[in-house]
């Protein structure tokens, strides 16, 4: 049976589309109370939302078999982190779908603020002709403080100095390397960065930390006529002591676009021409939306089939460096596991996973845990994660272990599993990271696993390859590829074949009756 999703939230069809192609069954029902959510979210294995829907603890409790939440966006205020932790619930968002249209919000709210663009339009829309009213100013030579030196903090870096600007910036974790490469002299000190900073972006999560970051101490440091931007959370400004200094003069404009209470119908800023208020726009293009939603829906099913999901927030996290050596082998592993568990009747008592060559000492953790998702996906639909595959092994009996070595023979990488006494080993190549399996229970190989196979261990004679291919073309099925594996002994021989349906009952019982004294025959759905 396909694994139910449950959209709640409206998102871009894209995500939607990726999802079913991937044989999920998904279902939209939005504006649904908690209370109405905890009444339907048994069904569903997955669920997805964007900032309307209220992810409480009593919905997650009531999501017996829930095995991860999505947010089609970065904030997750509205998912109870702690309970779906508790619950062994991942819970994902899209934390860079909105870097690219934020980072060009912020340009569009400095350039509105020199140029006095809302202004100048409501005159005009007024019947009026006031040019001398609105002299701006350029960037071109103007100098720009970044608060934050992340990824959105970056971004706004690289467009602002293409206008020409000089840049300096405050983030005390930032590396020198970093800044410097972003073209920003960074500073240790903030007070030193408000004295010359012409324009002031803000680009810091809200922590308690940031919360009144720039209160009536910082504001009075500042240069006269400095113009303020903020799209990166409400709190960071202290709202009341903007508006007095906005007032005063000192500060020659202002744009907010996010807010400590939404929806912000009234604030002390409201009153002023010079500053630009805007409803929380700064992630709100198609783009975006597109990109949330797909990346978001590609997370979720990664979850639902055991893979890695990368931008997990309640599991530990994983380096981009161990994401980038190893990730590419993790959907290798899972299908290795998943050719292991069809191999075997029961699950192993012992997995190991050796990791040889260039992947040498790197964290394997992800590589244990996709073995072991493969491994169990025949028998538990449990999500297995690398924070979560220790407990998981021991409640199913299993003792899962990894380790590296150096010798990969004659591949530059290489991976094995050990389930007992039934053993696979694989590679990846090409741009695409192609599976390949090199050896199959002592038997050495090169083929590319597909969805259906079937694999024959007999004694080594003639003739058998041709009743093999009698069998299936009778039965209208097409071999795509094959391999046969030899191995030292010589006395057995090994054949890989890659079909293009599924064999059906009827067809496996007449290979074996024409066969006749078959070792093995085994039937692989991947």
């Amino acid at each position: 049976m396909a694994k139910k999703v449950l959209v709640a939230d409206k998102i871009a069809r894209g995500g939607i589309e990726a999802l079913e192609a991937k044989g999920f069954e998904v279902e939209e029902r939005f504006g649904m109370t908690p209370e109405e959510l905890k009444e339907v979210i048994g069904d569903y294995d997955a669920l997805i939302v964007r900032s309307a829907t209220q992810v409480t603890s009593d919905v997650l409790a009531a999501g017996g078999k829930l095995k991860i939440v999505g947010r089609a966006g970065v904030t997750v205020d509205n998912i109870d982190i702690d309970a779906a932790t508790e619950a062994g619930i991942i819970v994902c968002n899209a934390p860079t779908s909105n870097i690219v249209s934020t980072a060009e919000h912020t340009i569009a709210l400095m350039l509105a603020c020199a140029r006095h663009i809302p202004q100048a339009s409501a005159s005009m829309k007024a019947g009026k002709w006031e040019r001398a009213g609105f002299i701006g100013d350029e960037l071109f030579g103007a100098t720009l403080a970044i608060f934050g030196l992340g990824r959105i903090g970056g971004l706004v870096a690289e467009r602002a100095r293409a206008f020409g600007m000089r840049l300096i910036g405050f983030d005390p974790y930032c590396r020198p390397e970093r800044a410097e490469a972003l073209g920003v002299e960074l500073f240790a000190d903030m007070e030193d960065v408000l004295a010359q900073a012409d324009f002031i972006t803000v680009h810091m999560p809200k922590t308690p930390d940031t919360i009144g970051m720039f209160g009536p101490d910082e504001f009075a440091a500042m240069k006269d006529g400095v113009v303020l931007v903020n799209t990166a959370r409400g709190g960071i400004y202290d709202v009341k002591a903007l508006a007095d200094f906005v007032a005063a003069g000192k500060i020659g404009a202002a744009a907010i676009d996010m807010f400590e209470e939404e929806p912000c119908l009234d604030s002390p800023l409201h009153g002023f021409d010079n500053v630009i208020l805007t409803p929380r726009l700064a992630a709100a293009t198609r783009q975006a939306r597109e990109r949330a939603s797909v990346q978001i829906c590609e997370d979720v099913a990664s979850g639902l089939e055991g893979s890695l999901v990368s931008t997990a927030l309640n599991l530990r996290p994983v380096s981009p460096e161990a994401e980038s050596q190893v990730g590419p082998y993790v959907p290798t592993c899972q299908m290795m596991g998943r050719i292991l568990a069809q191999l075997s009747s029961g699950l192993p008592s012992n997995l190991t996973v050796t990791a040889a060559g260039t992947l040498m000492g790197a964290d394997l953790s992800l590589l244990l845990a996709g073995a072991l998702a493969g491994i169990l996906s025949y028998k538990s639909d449990s999500v297995v994660t690398p924070s979560n595959a220790e407990a998981i092994a021991h409640r199913h009996g299993v003792n899962a272990t990894a380790r590296s070595e150096y010798d990969a023979h004659e591949y530059a990488s290489l991976v094995t599993l050990q389930a007992d006494d039934l053993e696979v080993s694989a590679m990846i190549s090409g741009p695409a990271s192609h599976t390949r399996l090199v050896s199959l229970l002592g038997y050495r190989l090169d083929i590319a696993p597909a969805k259906h196979s079937l694999v024959f261990e007999y004694g080594d004679e003639p003739g058998r390859i041709g009743i093999i291919g009698t069998v299936l073309g009778e039965a209208g099925i097409n071999i795509s590829t094959m391999q046969i594996g030899t191995n030292d002994r010589e006395e057995c021989a090994l054949v890989y074949l890659n079909v293009d349906r599924e064999v059906s009952d009827e067809v496996v019982a007449e290979l074996r009756e024409r066969l006749g004294d078959v070792n093995n025959l085994w039937r692989l759905k991947l």
